[in-house]
């Protein structure tokens, strides 16, 4: 019975849970079994039913109708009081079935006859709201009706349009640039409603370029959930002047095909909503026959849309900014007319008004629009202050917009979208977190064979994101904020039941939520909060859920707060943050507690009576004070999730083996952890295992048995069978990053094949890593590398380290251009490798570090390919951007690649060179770097080449007593720092043969040069900002006869001797100065102005 249509009612969803309840094999076994009058419960069934079969005209009236609002809250209260005590009855059920009566004895729990009265009167409730709709005149709809939309045409609505220029450049060209060669090409754009797709379409489409390049051009507005073909088709046949009287679809289309005949088509089809492939292709039947270049640009909300109509990449459509949004509003709302003693004012409201539309157009335009007449800064202060619900409704587009995406959701997201007004504007949620908290409310489908509820919420979530309710944010990306106008409308579909203590201040609080059901608060809990949650416990009695949404970590004593008065009240909760001290036995009568967050508190231990949360899920500890865990935790026989990262825990209790059902085990930085239980193997259903920052040294037994283990950060390889490398072999679904540690335990490569590392094909990321120990020297190298060998993962990977190889040669693997994906490399303490890998022909490598190789003497011409030869080889390191080379003792020579022009030397992409601690090397660095823009080499003593070629290079620092020298001085190099007398002699060469000085050099550090150098034209360069001299005796400074403005930093130490005074008005912006060791220095000049 659960919801089937898009655009059903908020309400069905949670009526399908219901439904699903009543039907259950475990409910209808204990009415039998407990002899309880079966027609009661069908009594239900049948007036639930009476009322599902009108919430979707409900849900459609209740924007304009606060009559039909209020019939469908009192509704939604009696189905929350419903949901309630068929949850506690199935409590019951499940734990007398599990546990016989023994456990029920101490669960807090309803009698028989206390459940039969509570289900009468939920049922005589409904019954009275039953019984109004029909002076309501609510009736029975499929879904709610659209058609109050006002279709899109292709005419462009206002006479300027801001902030879209790149925008339209950059799809006219797409437009003009695709070559299709008689093909389709669609091009996507998305965006969240009211981002102006629309607008940018009706622009593109009436561009001059775009109308003289094709010869038909048709704009279709679809709208609609179900793709008509034959309403589309007959769209775009009207727009060829032709006309076909034919009803059918395929006349419609031979006559659309002939007509297209050899012709070049544009087709913009606006605001598409639907996902139906076999509709999408037969629309495309005419195009692909017609002999014509097609092109199609479709706008829609969905990403899902976009990937099944593209055949070119997604183009996103960004927000506005500020000031262009500013324009917007300012345009709509008519400020140019204002006089100018007024128009100040109402600006500074103004712009705090677009700060609210967040860069959407649609919400800059409407808002102006409403204050066009109206020049008083009350009016404008009002509009400030009210949500979008509040705004008259005639006069805004914005709310009829956002409803439009909320329409078209399936009714299980829309519960879990208005979940998420419990947030505050702007708030950061991680995806798995909300995932777990829909788990605890109810908010997911029962999963079909094979998937697990935290894959429906993910999938849910990732809905959510594709149709704009949910957007990446931009300090972190693994974290999620919602647009505000988003959050208004899930605030305005929450209603009363969604409550925020931080509006408690501007509300009352018994008005505001007369029976809320969801209460979040943010606040640190003092005695003021805590008495007002308090004082409005009388209407939370009812509530699911307490949690907390702040960012703070708590810091309060324990005693300081009496919880027991509270979770008294609140027996019904599901989801608890229970940021109050101490956790007593009361936290055992939450029955249907899903959820417990107790993160950061200092509670040391748990009570045992937390075994008797039967329903429990989910339970975060993390960052609190605990160091042990209750002895029968197996009782929490439904926990899916236990985090206990950061905690001080010592020793996790072998009965944790027995949550068969648990799916997460975060143990992250518990770092006086260091043994798991013996029997992890036990956890079968165990999906994400994070020990990273433990102590724990070796592998519990058989990990092989956890087949489902899909997140495993490392496994350290033991010494015996039983949790040897072979026990990798069974966990196939491993994936993101992953590391093998203790490889020297491997004595054996038919045991590293066992491993099947080959077919690990989620890994992204991998890590080899071998220890160093006394016994490091005597290996066997053939054994190493046959290791090694066998440990060769599949080609998608993307970052491979190599840490503390043994082996004196590499395998062929490694290296290898099958590697397609492979962007970042290192090698790391391999201390008997000679020769390094060929590395040159990986194709998207980006990142390259090799470090710690103790016997590598050359980077020889097998570094760049593999074969000897450049025969069909590509570029050498085509992508690589970053290479860096540290610690190698040994080397001495690093080989040019012979190319017969700069077009094909390698790494024609890096960026950065990083060389340290290199102090046999000499001889020549890679000649021709083109894209260089950072060279740093430190302590590499016999280096006496000139450094290479880079005419783009920014930074340039190179220290120790190397002899390297520059050719030349780039024109582009911001920051320079250089010691040793060759390479200040090289620079002040360069200089004075240029006659110039550098143009853009900002920043110059020089020491421990012995020559006699000067500037050229006894100035410094005219950008410089910060000068550091040091141990440079023979520099000569430049005399102060003109002024140098830019410099903002000078030190002088032990250096210019000839300079014998200093004359500071010269440089008027300095602002920090140091001299010292400047023995001939007789006078310094200050102006009285300067202000060092």
């Amino acid at each position: 019975m659960a919801a089937r249509f898009v655009g059903e009612a908020f309400l069905n969803s949670a009526l399908g849970t219901i439904y699903d309840m009543l039907i259950s094999p475990l409910l209808v076994n204990f009415i039998q079994r407990k002899k309880l009058n079966r027609k009661l419960v069908e009594k239900l069934e049948t007036v639930l039913k009476a009322a599902h079969a009108v919430i979707n005209d409900a849900e459609r009236r209740q924007i304009e109708e606060e009559a039909v609002k209020d019939w469908l809250d009192r509704l939604k209260d009696a189905v929350y009081d419903a949901e309630d005590i068929l949850d506690e009855v199935t409590t019951k059920a499940a734990i007398q079935k599990v546990q016989g009566n023994s456990l029920s004895r101490y669960v807090n729990l309803h009698s028989d006859g206390e459940i039969v009265t509570k289900i009468e009167e939920i049922i005589d409730a409904l019954e009275t709201i039953v019984n109004e709709k029909d002076g309501l005149g609510l009736k029975e709809i499929p879904v709610e009706d659209m058609s109050w939309r006002i279709p899109s045409t292709s005419l462009v609505g206002v006479h300027q349009i801001y902030g879209r220029d790149q925008d339209r450049e950059a799809m006219v060209k797409l437009l003009l640039d695709v070559t299709n060669d008689g093909g389709i090409s669609v091009i996507p754009m998305v965006g969240m409603g009211g981002i102006g797709k629309t607008t940018l379409a009706q622009m593109v489409y009436n561009d001059d370029q775009v109308k003289q390049k094709f010869d038909v051009k048709a704009w279709v507005c679809d709208g609609q959930e179900e793709f008509d073909v034959l309403k589309v088709t007959n769209a775009v046949m009207e727009a060829t002047s032709s006309s076909c009287s034919s009803t059918e679809l395929n006349t419609i289309q031979e006559s659309l095909k002939k007509v297209l005949a050899g012709k070049k088509l544009l087709v913009v089809l606006d605001d598409m909503w639907s996902n139906n492939y076999d509709a999408w292709i037969s629309f495309l039947k005419p195009f692909k026959s017609s002999n014509g270049a097609v092109m199609i640009l479709v706008t829609t909300r969905l990403d899902s849309t976009a990937d099944m109509v593209k055949t070119i990449p997604i183009y996103h459509l960004s927000l506005l900014g500020d000031d262009h949004c500013w324009s917007v509003f300012a345009d709509h709302a008519c400020l140019n007319s204002v006089e100018s003693h007024s128009r100040s004012a109402l600006e500074v409201v103004g712009r705090k008004i677009v700060k609210k539309c967040n860069g959407l157009a649609l919400a800059a335009q409407t808002l102006g629009g409403l204050l066009r007449a109206r020049k008083e800064v009350a009016d404008w202060e009002f509009i400030l202050r009210s949500e979008i619900w509040e705004l008259p409704k005639k006069d805004s587009g914005i709310l009829p917009a956002l409803r439009i995406s909320y329409h078209y959701l399936p009714s299980h997201l829309k519960r879990c979208f208005v979940y998420c007004s419990l947030f505050p504007k702007d708030y950061p949620f991680e995806r798995d977190i909300l995932v777990l908290l829909w788990m605890a409310e109810g908010l997911l489908q029962q999963p079909k064979s094979g998937s697990t509820l935290a894959e429906v919420g993910s999938k849910y979530f990732n809905d959510l994101v594709s149709r704009s309710f949910f957007q990446h944010s931009n300090t972190n990306k693994d974290l999620f904020v919602m647009h505000d106008l988003m959050h208004d409308l899930a605030i305005f579909y929450g209603g009363k039941f969604f409550s925020r203590n931080f509006e408690l201040e501007t509300a009352d609080k018994h008005d505001a939520c007369p029976r809320p059901r969801h209460l979040s608060y943010n606040d640190w809990i003092d005695d003021l909060l805590f008495s007002e949650i308090l004082e409005v416990c009388g209407c939370l009695k009812n509530a699911r859920t307490l949690l907390y949404v702040g960012s703070g970590v708590w810091d309060v004593s324990p005693g300081e707060y009496d919880p027991c008065r509270l979770l008294a009240q609140l027996k019904h909760l599901r989801v608890l943050s229970f940021q109050f001290l101490p956790l007593d036995d009361s936290i055992s009568d939450l029955i249907h507690l899903r959820y417990l967050d107790l993160s950061y508190t200092p509670m040391v231990t748990l009570p045992e009576s937390m075994s008797k949360l039967y329903n429990l899920q989910t339970l975060k500890l993390k960052g609190a004070y605990l160091e042990k865990l209750p002895s029968n935790m197996q009782d929490l026989v439904n926990l899916l999730h236990l985090d206990l990262s950061y905690t001080e825990i010592e020793v996790l209790p072998e009965s944790l083996s027995e949550l068969h059902n648990l799916q997460t085990l975060k143990l992250r930085e518990c770092e006086n952890l260091k043994k798991l239980p013996s029997k992890m193997k036990d956890l079968i259903n165990l999906h994400h295992l994070d020990i990273e920052g433990t102590e724990i040294e070796e592998m519990p037994k058989r990990m092989s048995k956890l087949k489902d283990l899909q997140i495993l950060c490392y496994y350290i390889v033991g010494e015996h069978e039983e949790n040897g490398i072979g026990e990798l072999g069974g966990l196939v679904n491993l994936q993101g990053l992953f590391s093998i540690k203790k490889l020297e335990n491997v004595v054996d490569s038919s045991e590293a094949w066992k491993a099947r590392m080959v077919d690990k094909k989620y890994i992204s990321h991998l890590c080899l890593k071998w220890s160093s120990g006394e016994d490091s020297d005597i290996v066997d190298f053939q054994i190493e590398k046959d290791v090694l060998s066998k440990l060769e993962p599949h080609n998608d990977l993307k970052f491979l380290e190599i840490n503390g190889y043994r082996g004196t040669v590499f395998p062929d693997w490694v290296g290898q251009s099958s590697y397609h994906n492979m962007t970042a490399l290192y090698l790391t303490g391999c201390c008997n490798c000679l020769v390094l890998p060929s590395l040159g022909q990986l194709p998207a490598l980006t990142r390259l570090e090799i470090s710690h190789c103790d016997m590598v003497k050359m980077i020889g011409g097998s570094f760049y390919k593999g074969d000897g030869t450049h025969q069909h080889q590509e570029t050498p390191f085509r992508s690589l951007k970053y290479l860096t080379i540290q610690k190698l003792p040994c080397w001495e020579e690093w080989e040019s690649y012979e190319c017969d022009d700069d077009d094909d030397a390698p790494f024609p992409k890096l960026e950065e060179l990083r060389i340290y601690n290199c102090p046999k090397l000499r001889g020549d660095l890679p000649t021709f770097l083109p894209s260089l823009k950072k060279l740093i080499i430190e302590r590499c003593e016999e280096l006496g080449c000139y450094l290479p070629r880079a005419p783009i290079i920014r930074e340039l620092r190179i220290f120790g007593n190397q002899e390297a020298r520059m050719r030349d001085l780039p024109l582009l190099l911001q920051l320079l720092r250089i010691e040793g007398k060759q390479l200040v002699d090289s620079l002040f060469e360069a200089m004075a043969m240029t006659h110039t000085q550098p143009t853009s050099l900002t920043e110059l550090s020089i020491s421990n040069c012995s020559s006699v150098v000067s500037f050229p034209g006894d100035a410094l360069p005219p950008s410089l900002k910060q000068l550091r001299i040091n141990n440079c005796k023979n520099v000569e400074f430049p005399m102060q006869h003109q002024q140098h403005h830019s410099l903002r930093s000078l030190r002088i130490d032990n250096s210019c001797d000839s300079l014998t005074s200093l004359a500071l008005p010269a440089f008027p912006n300095l602002k920090y100065l140091t001299i010292a060791r400047l023995e001939n220095l007789t006078s310094l000049e200050v102006s009285q102005s300067q202000s060092l």
